[in-house]
């Protein structure tokens, strides 16, 4: 394979939020490195092509820009950022926790905790983009002469256009998050509603990553950041989505178990983490602690009940916790280097039908309405 191998793309990833420190590391940052090793190998090659994500800027606010980070840099000015460092706490962390005989469910939830932990000493909200900013720091510092392209998508959705629109596989939380409001299940929701989400379909990555392979081919010593996203070109905000799922589950409602069109209405927004945390202690948490009084003189049964209930609660706190950056999200995502590339496709006679990856051409509505949301029903969740 080293002597044939040309072009090297890694798209590999666990893009978990809430992932064990132990495999993200291994994957997002060490993977990165390993790609590495074989693409310096390959005697022809032209380019290596690395997928991050446009989030490994953390929470910064306003305009991002398509800039690299260099080896130990951190988000929030910390020294000691070290990633061999990072890979010995993780490998003594795990061997105390399997010295100590915990279970296997006590190692994964410990684990999960220490990346947390370790991605918020550096300004990371989250072990995913913590892990996967290190794996850009290691591609840039060890890359050597190698023609290097970094392409950072935002939230990636179903298809534009091929291989057909709304095609999609696997469930992505904004997914999630519109299939449940349609269910019947999701009745609040928790951010700013005025926040800009930042959505690309996938057709529209894999084609700038096609275009960016052909346009740095055998430049030697380069290194190209591309951020592939909507909110500079083409800006969509949160009550746009909120607008888009009422009126399509309105329009086509969910059919329950028993045959029934779920009827949805209008989802109570909490704009703040005050407004949040106030809604979950009149709704949810002083009741508990009602029904927990009481249920010290009842039955196992509704002891059981309880536990379950509060074990529920606590993971929709740290579910909105793991998600709050994004929910009152204010940075923008620079596309300069993206938009110069779309021009140097046009100018270069690239078929740009074939090869399109210009968010400014998308209508919002019409691609909600008709392509995303029955994509995410048909393809997802009715399989």
């Amino acid at each position: 394979m080293w002597r044939e191998v040309d072009v090297v793309v890694n798209l590999a990833a666990t893009t978990n939020f809430d992932e064990r420190y132990d495999v993200a590391l291994g994957i997002n940052t060490m993977g990165a490195k390993h790609v590495l090793n074989f693409a310096q190998k390959c005697v022809k090659l032209k380019v290596l092509l690395h997928v991050s994500t446009a989030y490994v800027s953390g929470e910064k606010a306003g305009l991002i820009l398509e800039n690299t980070y260099n080896m130990g840099e951190t988000l929030n000015g910390a020294h000691g950022l070290d990633i061999d460092v990072e890979k010995k706490v993780t490998e003594e962390r795990l061997n105390e926790l399997q010295d100590e005989k915990a279970s296997e469910q006590a190692i994964t939830s410990a684990m999960k905790d220490f990346g947390i932990q370790r991605a918020r000493k550096y300004g990371w909200p989250n072990p995913y983009v913590f892990t996967k900013a290190m794996g850009e720091m290691l591609l840039g510092h060890y890359k050597g002469n190698i023609p290097l392209v970094i392409i950072r998508p935002t939230i990636v959705t179903s298809t534009y256009k091929e291989p057909f629109p709304g095609w999609v596989e696997g469930i992505r939380t904004i997914d999630s998050l519109a299939v449940g409001y349609g269910k019947g299940k999701l009745t609040c929701f928790v951010g700013d509603p005025h926040a800009v989400v930042d959505v690309i379909p996938a057709d529209m990555v894999v084609n700038s990553m096609i275009v960016a392979m052909a346009g740095h081919a055998n430049q030697h010593n380069a290194m190209s950041i591309y951020q592939v996203g909507s909110s500079v070109a083409n800006p969509m905000v949160f009550t746009d989505l909120q607008d888009y799922g009422l009126r399509y589950f309105t329009k086509t409602p969910w059919i329950n178990k028993e045959g029934k069109p779920v009827i949805v209405g209008k989802v109570k927004v909490l704009s703040t983490m005050e407004s949040f945390h106030r809604y979950m202690a009149i709704r949810y948490q002083m009741p508990l602690k009602g029904l927990e009084i009481v249920n010290t003189a009842l039955c196992q049964y509704f002891r059981s009940k309880c536990l379950d209930l509060r074990r529920k609660i606590n993971f929709v706190f740290r579910l909105i916790e793991l998600y709050r950056p994004y929910l009152f999200f204010k940075g923008i995502f620079d596309d300069m280097n993206t938009e110069r590339l779309r021009r140097e496709a046009i100018e270069g006679a690239v078929e740009t039908e074939v090869f399109y990856f210009d968010p400014k051409c998308i209508n919002w509505e019409d691609y909600f309405m008709n392509i995303h949301l029955p994509g995410a029903v048909q393809y997802v969740f009715k399989k």
